[in-house]
């Protein structure tokens, strides 16, 4: 990684009050424990120079030695050779020990500056509260029956029309996990082809990401193993050498763990990579099945969809220059309000506060959409789309650069954002309770979808795919 630790050491409270304002109260201490390890690093950098200079000075009186001989060198040599052959031994040793301690100290403050999060946006509310910015579509007003709770709810929907099969997946994987099966399979297709098309034509290009990153990439992307309450974050995947475990001193190759999201190979598909300015901004989007160890702890409100371990999500990745942030963050908010509206979603658009901010993002927007089974929890609103920018965070730890057009050659770093088109579990869970017809015993499919949905337009119990 290339971090600026020369501007946290010039603004170690800076860096402190983000991490309080963001709740990493693990790392409020390391803006200042950075400053003291510099310092006593310099320190060292003196003393090595000193011990440096020394040795200098005796190669240069041992070189002057072999060019006297008889008078002139008894004249030229009052000291003792050997002497300072033997200091000279000495001082190799202790600048190998200086220089031993200096590389010591760079890696803990690279290590202590690599785990603290972005700064913060001006424009981020401080604290616990986000801010509504705007609504997309009317908000449904469903008269209330005997039959609205269940019916309202996507669990009973799905069990119902036998689009939903939780417990068999329960039985093979665990709690978290879910089969579609039916109309729920065309609809989750229909999704992420739309999805995919609305991007395109906003001037993303397709690209199909792997699943499995190495770890090192993922925590440069801001995804660590563990959460700050210490809570599993990924999944790790266990590995074996040639057919070895890497327990028997066979050279172990780097981690790998399943993505959480398809940002996290997006980004790396620049590592190690210098682009030219003429080739920004450069934005993608794919679809990817997403692995999340977090998925919440178990309870009513987490039942169903909401909350999974695996689904398939539709992302948005794009480089930019960092003057050019603004309207690659419009651009993707724009392909996010279309494909919600033409849903036929009700939803609310927030900027995030600090407290919700992942390591990487310095700004973040959520669309919560409206379910009507959890008009208890949140008055019904539920996260279904997020877009964050990333400035040069991650570019900065995954050595992406970006060489100026002008004829220094310089390069920078870009900066990255990144934004959910859709993912698939928590709109079909909004499509089919939204989607609900009381009086007609079905769910209507929006009609931007019927184009994938195989000539069905409703959902019904005696309709058969």
């Amino acid at each position: 990684p290339s971090l600026n630790i020369k501007h946290i050491r010039e603004n170690p409270d800076l860096y402190v009050q983000t991490c309080i304002d963001r709740n990493y109260h693990r790392q409020q201490d390391y803006p200042q424990t950075i400053v003291h390890l510099f310092n006593e690093w310099k320190e060292l950098q003196l003393n090595a120079r000193a011990l440096r200079q020394r040795r200098n000075d005796i190669r240069t009186k041992l070189s002057h030695a072999k060019t006297f001989s008889g008078i002139e060198a008894a004249e030229a040599q009052p000291y003792n050779q050997a002497d300072l052959l033997q200091e000279a031994k000495q001082l190799k040793l202790d600048i190998g020990k200086v220089e031993s301690h200096e590389d010591a100290l760079d890696e803990r403050i690279q290590s202590l500056a690599t785990d603290l999060p972005n700064l913060t946006s001006e424009e981020t509310p401080i604290g616990t509260e986000p801010r509504v910015l705007g609504y997309i579509n009317e908000h449904p007003n469903f008269a209330a029956s005997s039959h609205h709770h269940p019916w309202r709810n996507h669990v009973h929907i799905g069990n119902e029309f036998d689009l939903l099969d939780f417990a068999s997946a329960g039985t093979i994987t665990g709690w978290g996990w879910y089969y579609l099966k039916n109309e729920a399979v065309l609809v989750e297709q229909a999704l992420i082809q739309y999805a995919m098309s609305v991007a395109i034509k906003h001037g993303f290009s397709a690209v199909s990401p792997p699943s499995i990153v190495y770890t090192h990439i993922a925590s440069a992307c801001g995804f660590q193993p563990r959460d700050q309450g210490g809570e599993q974050q990924t999944y790790a995947i266990a590995q074996k050498e040639d057919g070895q475990a890497t327990t028997n001193g066979a050279e172990r190759s780097p981690e790998r763990t399943l993505a959480g999201t398809a940002e996290i190979p997006f980004a790396g598909m620049k590592v190690n990579t210098t682009m030219t300015a003429h080739e920004l901004p450069l934005r993608i989007v794919g679809a990817s099945r997403c692995y999340r160890a977090e998925a919440g702890a178990r309870g009513a409100e987490t039942k169903g969809l909401y909350r999974v371990h695996e689904f398939t999500k539709v992302e948005m990745f794009a480089w930019t220059m960092k003057d050019d942030e603004p309207t690659a963050f419009d651009a993707m908010l724009a392909v996010q309000k279309e494909i919600l509206q033409n849903l036929g979603l009700h939803c609310r658009i927030l900027e995030m506060p600090s407290a919700d901010l992942g390591a990487s993002a310095i700004r973040k927007l959520d669309i919560e959409a409206f379910f009507p089974s959890r008009r208890e929890k949140n008055d019904g609103w539920g996260e279904v789309t997020s877009a964050s920018i990333c400035t040069d965070y991650q570019t900065r730890r995954l050595n992406t650069r970006v060489k100026s057009v002008s004829s220094s050659g310089k390069t920078e770093f870009p900066s990255t954002i990144n934004g959910t088109a859709l993912a698939v579990p928590r709109v079909l869970a909004a499509l089919l309770e939204n989607g609900w017809s009381e009086r007609e015993k079905c769910i209507d499919i929006p009609k931007v979808l019927h184009q994938w949905m195989h000539g069905v337009e409703q959902i019904k119990k005696n309709q058969t795919t």
